[in-house]
């Protein structure tokens, strides 16, 4: 099997893997009238009410997942409301269940009126009352309701899409959203209180960040309006946000979110449950089993699509003069800065791109995949792409210039020519991008 190949497998094999159906009955049962939750447990007899607010990309696996094991712990009395806000409906509606389509990669409507739902259901929690958060990646935009009544809602989409543009790490990307939103940064388990909290969290973000999950609605939050500051005064252009979200943050005495000490956190938890570990162990088990010495190296993350991509190929080849069938795996999210005019990609398939570029200049015998995990990338239709040392080659062949695709951010379009972008349609997970290098 060629090396593309194998690295194709290795990637289905690792989705297949942490599918959330198989994974979340292990971390979320009911047993002799108690409710565990990873290492968490919950006695039901405590409660008379359960509301469950479900925000994300895996929203609906999460919530199909998760109501079956509520159900079989209900007594008789106690009843369940919720909010699903996620990209595809419920297969099976429930009438105990609100869904919204949350908008993505920018706020709409819907993403709205999914907030006025989840503010008005959390308004009649009490004591008696456990609310369950289920948190997976891609909620930002999904979820929003502006501190600021005066900002629009073109004006929140703008506010979205500047973040985006702008190659800011996730994490302040995230600080600011949190300062923004009435429904980010902790200020849902504000809404929630005094109501016992859990939060459950499919990660996509390093292990110590859970509060940057989308944008953590019901986390404490680190960041603060200074740092928030301090970032739209880096940029000349103040990021090139609308006039009145600039105009908001320079709000004197701007309401600071919610820390750790805050109250509304003393009878509140938090679990991840999925994160890219289950990702890296998994791929790098396949990798094993196919014959190769594996190595697993996560420390380009946030880095510049080019930075990474001649670090993980220098370890690479690093690793090959030790091992003669050696695979390199890396988890996380890369930065790529779009200009004004960009086409069809996404950071993966920008990052496999810009390693065939230096494959084909170092004539390198190397083997480079990246993909979501979600499998969405960017505005494209794939999940990512996958390179060896005929891509750059193969596409001068058809005419196309490898090198002005690289420079438009215009990825797709030549993978897609080749056979080598990777479609796999939304996969209802979310838990980072994964990178497999390999050379035999």
């Amino acid at each position: 099997m060629s090396l593309p190949l194998v690295a194709r497998s290795i990637l289905s094999g690792t989705l297949e893997r942490v599918r959330i159906p198989d994974v979340l009955p292990r971390r979320v049962l009911y047993r002799d009238g108690v409710l565990h939750l990873g290492d968490l447990a919950y006695p039901m007899r405590s409660f008379r009410r359960v509301i469950l607010i479900v925000i994300g990309k895996a929203a609906v696996p999460m919530c199909e997942t998760v109501l079956p094991i509520l159900d079989g712990a209900f007594e008789p009395g106690q009843t369940l409301a919720g909010v699903v806000v996620g990209t595809v409906p419920l297969p099976t509606p429930d009438p105990r269940i609100q869904f919204f389509r949350g908008g993505h990669p920018h706020p709409d409507a819907a993403s709205r009126q999914a907030a006025d739902a989840i503010l008005q259901l959390l308004a009649s929690a009490d004591e008696a009352t456990l609310v369950l958060f289920l948190i997976s990646g891609g909620g930002s935009a999904m979820l929003e309701k502006p501190l600021a009544p005066e900002v629009s809602l073109e004006e929140t989409a703008q506010f979205h899409a500047a973040l985006v543009r702008s190659g800011l790490p996730i994490t302040q990307m995230n600080a600011l959203r949190k300062h923004f939103s009435r429904v980010k940064g902790g200020r849902l388990a504000l809404a929630a209180a005094p109501a016992t909290q859990c939060t459950l969290l499919i990660s996509d973000v390093p292990a110590d960040a859970l509060d940057v999950i989308s944008s953590g609605p019901s986390l404490p939050d680190l960041s603060t309006v200074a740092e928030c500051r301090e970032l739209i005064a880096s940029r000349p252009d103040g990021l090139g946000l609308p006039p009145s979200v600039l105009a908001f943050f320079q709000t004197p005495h701007l309401e600071e979110t919610p820390k750790p000490d805050h109250p509304a956190f003393l009878n509140a938890a938090w679990v991840a449950l999925l994160s890219s570990e289950d990702l890296c162990s998994n791929a790098s088990s396949l990798a094993t089993d196919s014959g190769f010495t594996v190595a697993i190296d996560n420390s380009c993350d946030d880095l510049d699509y080019r930075i990474a991509a001649r670090y993980l190929i220098d370890r690479l080849i690093a690793l090959r003069a030790e091992h003669p069938k050696v695979c390199l795996i890396s988890a996380g999210e890369l930065s790529v800065q779009l200009g004004t005019s960009h086409g069809s990609g996404g950071r993966n398939q920008q990052f496999v791109l810009e390693c065939a570029r230096i494959i084909a200049e170092e004539k390198l015998s190397i083997t480079v995949l990246s993909a979501g995990s979600d499998g969405i990338d960017g505005h494209s239709p794939a999940a990512g792409a996958v390179a060896d040392e005929t891509t750059w080659a193969r596409a001068i062949a058809l005419g196309i210039n490898p090198s002005e695709a690289l420079e438009n951010f215009n990825s797709f379009p030549l993978f897609e020519s080749l056979g080598d972008a990777i479609i796999t349609g939304p996969t209802g997970n979310n838990l980072r991008d994964l990178r497999i290098l390999l050379s035999d």
